[in-house]
């Protein structure tokens, strides 16, 4: 009886403490902290026929990848935990129903040993046929669940020979299923069926498409996405779905976000920032299909009244796959400007400052607008770190004499040492 008292006060006094202390923003006070878990990544390699073709820099498909691979492992995180699966690697005859069941785990996901891992890779031969389907299913009972962000990488240069079941049906599947699975996709031949393919896959699951027609362009790529499951596998993102105005727009918390946004399109989000706090946010923009070049990402922060408090910028011009930009801004900083004295006087107890996430994307021809791009917002709020100030040379009258005197003391000298060097010279 005296417990169930006390759980009622204290209830209680935590909703009046939030009444009095403003709105409680949304999803990240209702989400717990996943179990710290290791990142867990699958590598699935086509090794069917065609990757014997020698059109990447003078050399083999698969002797690319197979260096790619190994400069990849090479350079893991010793806490990342890595599976190698292959597809169309053993079978050479022709029967299609037993080729197309042609796909094997070479490296079980766990702990990486390195020489295994590429001693495995090393040793293929381009072989069979190309059951991506299949394999796309095969590798996510290999990662498993989990309560944080598995990635698949998917390394190919051919369409799809053995559906059903379908590569992209088999991506909007692990999609719907709620798994928190990413799928990337590498195309390794300029193929128009097989990119549409591969960003089919990629779209369906929140991951990105890549054309690497290069040695270093494939190895840099893998390297990148390697790393991107290292960094985001600590925390998955929290669905948002933003507004097209301030108003009504979904308030957040500090936490990451994920959402979607069309081209050109502009999407609005909330964060409360009380007196002494900074806001900190950033915002990703992944090129998971073709865009044309000269883009740019906008992220900007503006009062409820639509004054812009400060903005953050990146552009690209088709070079990357990820854009990328930040922001600061705490509560004091447009201090000065405010010409509401009284207002000054008794601070309210939070400012709602709007974030705007805004894209100067056009897609290529025949490209598809929907589902919009996928975009990772960050959000932080700590306490105001301040700057030191700069060296204050005055204003007005003061600034004016300043240079002045400035001016003549330079004059002076200039002249004294023109004298000098004359007198000099003549003698």
């Amino acid at each position: 009886m005296i417990n169930k008292k006390w759980s009622s006060a204290a209830l209680l006094g935590l909703l009046a403490a939030t009444t009095l202390a403003g709105p409680v923003p949304a999803f990240a006070d209702d989400r717990t902290e996943p179990t710290a878990e290791p990142p867990r990544v699958q590598l699935v390699l086509d090794v069917s026929g065609s990757m014997r073709a020698t059109d990447i820099d003078g050399r083999s498909r698969i002797s690319v990848a197979q260096q790619a691979f190994g400069e990849v492992v090479d350079a893991l995180p010793d806490e990342t935990q890595l599976g190698i699966r292959v597809l169309g690697a053993t079978y050479q005859g022709k029967n299609k129903q037993q080729g197309c069941l042609d796909t094997q785990q070479i490296v079980p996901v766990g702990p990486v040993d390195r020489e295994q891992a590429k001693a495995a890779v090393a040793t293929l031969r381009p072989t069979g046929f190309t059951p991506v389907g299949l394999a796309l299913r095969e590798a996510a009972k290999d990662l498993g669940t989990g309560t944080t962000a598995r990635r698949i990488v998917l390394i190919t240069d051919g369409e799809d020979t053995c559906a059903p079941p379908d590569p992209c049906q088999v991506a909007r599947e692990l999609a719907a299923q709620g798994t928190t699975l990413v799928v990337d996709t590498l195309g390794l031949a300029p193929d128009e069926k097989v990119r549409r393919q591969l960003l089919c896959i990629a779209a369906a699951t929140g991951g990105t498409y890549t054309a690497a027609q290069s040695a270093e362009g494939l190895t840099d790529r893998l390297k990148q996405l390697v790393d991107r499951a290292r960094d985001t596998y600590a925390t998955t993102p929290a669905k948002v779905d933003g507004t097209d105005a301030c108003q009504g727009a979904p308030l957040l918390s500090p936490g990451v976000y994920t959402d979607r946004e069309s081209f050109s399109e502009h999407r609005w989000y909330r964060v409360p920032v009380r007196p002494g706090q900074e806001l900190r946010a950033s915002v990703s923009v992944a090129l998971d299909r073709p865009v044309n070049p000269d883009y740019g990402v906008l992220l900007r922060a503006t009062a409820t009244d639509g004054r812009e408090l400060v903005r953050g910028v990146d552009a690209g011009s088709g070079r990357t796959d990820v854009v990328s930009t930040g922001l600061r801004w705490s509560a004091g900083d447009d201090a000065e400007d405010s010409e509401d004295t009284e207002a000054a006087t008794t601070p309210p107890a939070y400012t709602t400052v709007c974030l705007v996430v805004s894209n100067m994307f056009s897609p290529r021809a025949g490209t598809a607008a929907d589902p919009g791009m996928p975009v990772e917002l960050t959000v932080d709020v700590v306490a105001a770190s301040s700057a030191p100030d700069g060296p204050d040379l005055g204003r007005g009258w003061v600034l004016l004499l300043l240079l002045t005197l400035a001016g003549l003391l330079t004059g002076l000298i200039t002249g004294l040492l023109t004298r000098w060097w004359v007198a000099t010279w003549r003698n």
